[in-house]
């Protein structure tokens, strides 16, 4: 089974490819071929982790909450189960799009191969996917960010903030994304302060070996990183983030968040005051604007790609010990205005 923190709001159900209603609405019981004249709102097939993973998808859930809100939709969202095939990711995507559910949303690029089998069989009904731009289809609309720019800056942050000249990075599953990660931070590091070493470390190969949904294992690889003087520590986990934030409260030292505004939540109260800042994406706003799209009659397609120019990416500034750090600002102002104006280039690989 997969395992679920200690630390999360709540625990995170696995469902079975029956659509279940999400906690902002409930889904209608009616069901149309292709998605008939009424549009029930979008759905969210989410990643591994799943709802109360505090970061990644979670923040695709506040995409769907806005939409609700704003449009009166009752959307839907459903949960990953363990060891699933594309088979069973395509028929949880092609059973949305029966209901009525307009865009169908693929949280996370494991879901390529079924948008990409779904969207071919419901060409009336808008598809998304979240993190993967392979898809070449008239009603695919692809959702990818430079998160290498936001990582360049947890990189500068890391480097200001560091005492013992060790900094640490953990990705959760050793792909391509995560390996953007990872070079944007070491680049940041690099181009802030010499003689800084960062040690990198992948908790899995694969998605299906909880890389990205265990935070035992990003708990473990922390306290292993913090054992060999990392003072500041950096992951792109998902839900194995959490027992990395977890350790570095234990032991005093500073975390690095990602994908949402981790000092913000909830079911991390506890430990925020050792959360610097995170490496934000506009996830939420990325979901929501292809709703909104869709809602207006022009759907988004093709690659729609977020960056620091265009705000989809960012540093969070919550902690007030980060925010009132002159010197580490400046900094990361400095990075900021690079970046947009092409004079620093991020190498994502």
């Amino acid at each position: 089974m997969r395992r679920v923190s200690r630390i999360a709001v709540a625990s995170v159900a696995t469902a079975a490819l029956a659509v279940t209603a999400s906690a902002c609405g409930s889904s209608s019981s009616s069901t149309s071929a292709g998605g008939g004249d009424k549009n029930l709102g979008l759905a969210l097939a989410y990643d591994v982790g799943g709802k109360g993973d505090q970061s990644f998808n979670d923040a695709a859930t506040a995409g769907l909450d806005q939409a609700d809100q704003e449009f009166g939709y009752k959307s839907t969202a459903v949960e990953p189960q363990d060891g699933e095939s594309d088979a069973d990711k395509v028929q949880r995507l092609e059973t949305l799009a029966k209901q009525g559910y307009n865009p169908v949303i693929g949280v996370g690029f494991a879901y390529a191969p079924a948008v990409k089998a779904a969207a071919a069989k419901f060409p009336k009904t808008t598809f998304g996917i979240v993190d993967d731009n392979q898809i070449k289809a008239s009603n695919v609309t692809d959702l990818v960010f430079h998160e290498e720019q936001a990582s360049y800056l947890a990189g500068v942050a890391a480097a200001k903030t560091t005492k013992t000249n060790t900094v640490g990075f953990i990705g959760g599953v050793d792909v391509p994304l995560i390996h953007k990660f990872e070079a944007g931070f070491k680049q940041g590091v690099a181009d802030t302060k010499k003689g800084v070493t960062v040690k990198s470390q992948y908790l899995t190969q694969t998605a299906q070996e909880g890389g990205f949904s265990s935070p035992d294992k990003g708990e473990n690889a922390a306290n292993g990183q913090i054992d060999a003087g990392a003072d500041v520590v950096y992951a792109a986990a998902g839900l194995s983030g959490q027992g990395v934030i977890k350790a570095a409260s234990e032991h005093k030292i500073w975390a690095i968040g990602v994908d949402s505004d981790q000092y913000k939540q909830d079911a991390l109260a506890k430990y925020k005051d050792s959360i610097l800042t995170s490496a934000m994406k506009d996830v939420s706003g990325a979901v929501y604007n292809l709703a909104k799209s869709v809602k207006d009659g022009k759907p988004q397609t093709g690659e729609v790609r977020a960056s620091l120019a265009t705000g989809g990416v960012s540093l969070s500034d919550s902690n007030p010990v980060f925010k009132d750090n002159a010197a580490l600002q400046a900094a990361i102002k400095k990075a900021e205005e690079g970046i947009k104006s092409g004079s620093i280039t991020v190498k994502d690989s």
